[in-house]
């Protein structure tokens, strides 16, 4: 494939794959803590990160991850001590964040408005071989992290005060998971941008949501999902000659109307069921009525009817 033939998008669709699986791994707990947005406030704190790094001539990335992690530990302070809202505390962070990283580029040497773009829009054409090692590790520790912690953190994210009953460190927890966000934030700021991470971090979970019965099933499809929209995104944006982390977003959202549409349908062409009244007879093996199977449960056809036991009643379908 030409494709392959270059090293930079060689490095690239690597780069792809591990933001794919890594953003939506992340991603799903903010959607189950309804903090969809706070991979938006990460990425303007790692603009200034970004600025940092390039106006003492240092490597971006280090200075980016350590802007970014500061930012997600204050986020959590000020949410679970402080007296300041999570929404405004998020607030303080878009603004100060973004102004601080373009205050700080302009004044940086050799700094150029394509640079601010290929930082906040995503350029396939700036992962180095250093960038791409860097990455990989920080992948892996939030791979090994989200996953091996899932029932710990969906534990917290479903009830904070039953987990700590339950005698969970729920502050440590919440405090790995914030720095989890701001590492996936820096991972993804070469292909997708600061500006466009949140997407890839909420989008793909909201689709799985739409096929998934489980957490675990939820979780599994969403990372397919991510994979598939970035590496997909940026082979298209290598031949549109498109952004790529526009393209990626744009993939993303697709696949989300698909299944909104899909889910819509689906539940269009299910029959509706109500509750039988007065219903005294209790339907079981060797009742004496025919037993179907029926999606997830068993119907019993009885006067011409099927009802399937739910809760205390039965339901006619």
């Amino acid at each position: 494939m030409e494709i392959l033939q270059f090293d930079f998008m060689q490095r690239a669709l690597l780069a792809a794959l591990l933001i794919g699986l890594t953003a939506p791994a992340v991603g799903v707990y903010l959607v189950q803590r309804r903090l969809a947005l706070i991979g938006d406030g990460m990425g303007h704190v790692a603009l200034t990160g970004v600025g940092v790094g390039l106006l003492t001539n240092t490597a971006p990335i280090w200075t980016a991850l350590a802007a970014t992690i500061a930012g997600a530990l204050a986020i959590e302070f000020m949410r679970t001590k402080g007296r300041t809202s999570s929404d405004v505390a998020l607030a303080v962070l878009f603004y100060g964040g973004i102004a601080g990283g373009v205050v700080l580029m302009a004044k940086s040497p050799g700094s150029t408005p394509a640079n601010l773009n290929a930082f906040l829009f995503g350029s396939i054409t700036t992962t180095s071989p250093a960038d791409l090692v860097v990455f990989a590790a920080l992948a892996i520790g939030v791979l090994v992290t989200t996953i091996g912690g899932a029932r710990l953190f969906f534990a917290v994210g479903a009830d904070e005060e039953y987990a700590r009953t339950g005698g969970l460190p729920v502050l440590g927890l919440n405090v790995v998971l914030a720095v989890m966000v701001a590492v996936t934030v820096v991972v993804s700021m070469r292909v997708v941008g600061l500006l466009l991470v949140s997407a890839l971090m909420i989008v793909p979970v909201a689709s799985a949501q739409r096929l998934g019965r489980s957490f675990a099933g939820t979780v599994a499809t969403a990372m397919v999902i991510g994979v598939v929209v970035s590496v997909g995104g940026v082979g298209a944006s290598y031949y549109a000659d498109t952004p790529s982390g526009g393209t990626i977003v744009l993939a993303a959202i697709a696949v989300f109307i698909v299944m909104a549409l899909a889910s819509g349908l689906r539940s269009l062409l299910r029959r509706p069921h109500r509750e039988a009244e007065d219903h005294l007879h209790q339907h079981g093996p060797g009742c004496g009525h025919p037993a179907i199977d029926h999606d997830d449960h068993i119907d019993y056809v009885h006067d011409g009817h099927r009802h399937a036991v739910h809760g205390a009643h039965y339901d006619e379908h």
